[in-house]
């Protein structure tokens, strides 16, 4: 997890991703919670590579049910995180982390006597998949977080004169109420 942390925090298209994301959803994804989900996700696809390489697993075996499993939560998650989910596997394999674990994985197949054509390549295709994967996880327990909340909302709460009415269009960040913007966008 280490390499995938670094490896995101080098990355320069996922600084802009987090910024663009802790924006544009008025902070509900912090940058730190994106970090880590990236951060897994490399994690994830480095050590996957690894076994494929030492196991001389195909590539496919790995792609389709990653992939699948992918396209399945896009059925159980708010659709923010769907669309944060695919950006971010195209942003995670950019040129930093292409160039790393591209000689990261084909160093480690020389050191076992592999094939470096067959089983060092591919690393850049996990990394694109295993975004997908973290960042719906993410919102699938975001969604568990919410409903959970919207549960302790229903109790009775008793009314103070002084308390603020909030509409339906507002957001509430840091205990203040923000009147809704048209770039804030509703999870």
């Amino acid at each position: 997890m280490l390499i995938g942390y670094f490896i995101v925090k080098a990355e320069p298209a996922v600084h802009v991703l987090n910024v663009q994301v802790e924006r544009i959803t008025a902070g509900a994804i912090p940058q730190k919670a994106m970090n880590l989900a990236l951060s897994i996700g490399i994690s994830m696809s480095l050590g996957l590579s690894m076994l494929r390489i030492l196991l001389k697993i195909p590539i496919m075996w790995i792609l389709l049910p990653g992939y699948a499993i992918s396209i399945i939560l896009t059925f159980f998650v708010p659709k923010i995180f769907t669309s944060i989910a695919f950006d971010s596997g195209g942003v995670a394999s950019g040129p930093m982390t292409a160039t790393f674990l591209l000689a990261f994985s084909i160093g480690a197949c020389e050191a076992v006597g592999g094939n470096v054509f067959a089983d060092a390549f591919g690393i850049v295709a996990m990394v694109a998949m295993t975004p997908l994967i973290t960042i719906q996880l993410l919102g699938v327990y975001y969604k568990i977080k919410v409903s959970k909340n919207q549960e302790l909302d229903k109790t009775d709460i008793p009314e103070d004169d002084n308390d603020t009415v909030i509409e339906d269009n507002d957001v509430i960040k840091n205990n203040d109420v923000i009147e809704n913007d048209d770039e804030i966008i509703e999870l």
